[in-house]
């Protein structure tokens, strides 16, 4: 028989699983980094996981589709209680603050002459996951925040980069010349519209492709009508700030 369920786009999903926790009958499932109906049975067509969808890939639609099952979803519901809780369908993906303790070490060199001091320095990072793609746009840690947005080359580059750049920061970090500029702007856009961010920092390597990066920030706040704080920095390929 023909009814209302939902249809995913595989092309719009981005696998954030954002769906899977606004389904409350289970219907959906991250297979292969993408958002999947699992069975037409658990789906009641209702469609509570559509205003989920950060990338608009959900929709009703009607089709032939088996009948909607009460006792089927229930039974899934209590094999899926027995089961530990991940988030997104990847523990890698889980939203986490990090309190850190001030750690500095500083061991003396065995030789005396050379007199080398050895500096163990802490990670200054405060939240993950870090790559702006997997970060839910409400997530807790974005509220109040002040943001550093970073092309992924410039930690690498620049050799103090987590002391001036991400402590104290909420740190997102992508790659303009790897993905897709204007998904990165939406993301941003919908980060400024559900949270009180207090600033932006944008830190950029100095090759072309990463004008995309600033591209990305600046046309999120046109679009937000949210003008935040904003710096910008550019790490040159010899790692000197330029």
């Amino acid at each position: 028989m023909k009814r209302d369920i939902i249809s995913i786009d595989e092309n719009k999903c981005n696998g954030c699983g954002i769906c899977i926790s606004g389904c409350h009958e289970g219907a959906i499932e991250l297979v292969c980094g993408k958002a999947k109906l699992i069975s037409d049975e658990y789906c009641d067509g209702l469609g509570d996981c559509l205003p989920q969808c950060p990338t608009d890939a959900i929709k009703i639609i009607q089709r032939d589709a088996a009948d909607y099952d009460l006792q089927a979803v229930s039974i899934k519901k209590e094999k899926h209680a027995a089961k530990p809780n991940l988030p997104c369908g990847c523990p890698g993906t889980m939203e986490k603050s990090i309190k850190r303790n001030v750690d500095l070490k500083i061991k003396q060199m065995p030789n005396k002459i050379d007199k080398v001091a050895e500096v163990s320095v802490s990670s200054e990072l405060n939240q993950w996951p870090v790559q702006l793609k997997l970060v839910n746009s409400k997530a807790g840690f974005l509220n109040g925040a002040d943001i550093l947005i970073a092309a992924d080359c410039t930690a690498y580059a620049y050799g103090n980069f987590h002391k001036e750049f991400i402590k104290g920061r909420v740190t997102l970090i992508g790659c303009p010349k790897l993905d897709d500029n204007d998904y990165y702007k939406e993301k941003i856009c919908e980060i400024l519209k559900n949270n009180d961010i207090k600033s932006i920092t944008v830190v950029r390597m100095e090759v072309p492709c990463c004008a995309g990066i600033v591209s990305s920030v600046k046309g999120a706040m046109l679009e937000a009508g949210i003008i935040v704080p904003y710096k910008e920095v550019t790490i040159g390929i010899s790692g000197v700030i330029i």
